[in-house]
C-alpha cells in the first residue's frame, strides 16, 4: 500500500493474513491460545489512531511478536507471584502459635460479627466481591439493585473493617 495503511486498512490486512498470523502466533508459543491472541491484535489495531502505517504486513507481524512477548511476561510474572505466596504461606516462622492463633480467633469472630450486623445484603455483596470475585455489576444484577448501591454496600463494610482495624492495631 502506498502513503502507508490507517487502522482500518490495517484490519483489512489483518483479515487477509489471518492464516498466517495465527500459525505465526502459535509457532512462537500461543500454541491453542493463538486465536484468542489473534481477536486481541484485531482489538489493539481497531483502537489505533489513523496515523499512517509505512509497512503494514511487517508492522502487523512486529505486533504479533510483542503480544506474544507481553503474554509469556505476564505468564513469568503471575508464576513467580503465585510461587512467592505459596512461600510466604509455607513459612513455618509466620504459622501462627499460641496466644497468635487465639488472637487472629477473636479477631476472625469480630469481624464476621460486624460483616453480620451490616445486615445480610452488605455482608452477601462484600463477601461476593472481595472473597468471590464478581464484578461490582453482576453483583448488582443478581440482587436486582443499582451499581450505586452495590458501591455503598461496600462502602458500608469497608469504613466498618477500617474502624475494626483502628481497634485491632490499638489493643
Amino acid at each position: 500500500m502506498t502513503g502507508g495503511a490507517t487502522a482500518t486498512s490495517l484490519q483489512q490486512v489483518l483479515q487477509c493474513e489471518r492464516n498466517r498470523l495465527i500459525r505465526f502466533l502459535a509457532a512462537r508459543g500461543a500454541g491453542d491460545e493463538a486465536e484468542d491472541l489473534f481477536h486481541e491484535l484485531w482489538q489493539k489495531v481497531g483502537a489505533l489512531t489513523d496515523r499512517p502505517v509505512g509497512e503494514p504486513l511487517s508492522y502487523l507481524f512486529r505486533a504479533a511478536e510483542n503480544l506474544v512477548r507481553d503474554v509469556r511476561r505476564a505468564a513469568a510474572s503471575r508464576g513467580r507471584r503465585h510461587q512467592d505466596w505459596h512461600d510466604l504461606a509455607d513459612a513455618p516462622a509466620e504459622r501462627p502459635h499460641g496466644e497468635r492463633a487465639l488472637v487472629a480467633r477473636e479477631q476472625l469472630a469480630a469481624i464476621e460479627a460486624a460483616l453480620a450486623g451490616l445486615g445480610p445484603r452488605v455482608d452477601a455483596i462484600f463477601r461476593r466481591y472481595r472473597l468471590d470475585g464478581v464484578g461490582q455489576a453482576d453483583i448488582a444484577a443478581e440482587w436486582g439493585i443499582s451499581l450505586s448501591s452495590v458501591e455503598k454496600d461496600l462502602q458500608k463494610a469497608y469504613r466498618t473493617l477500617t474502624e475494626l482495624k483502628a481497634r485491632f492495631d490499638a489493643e
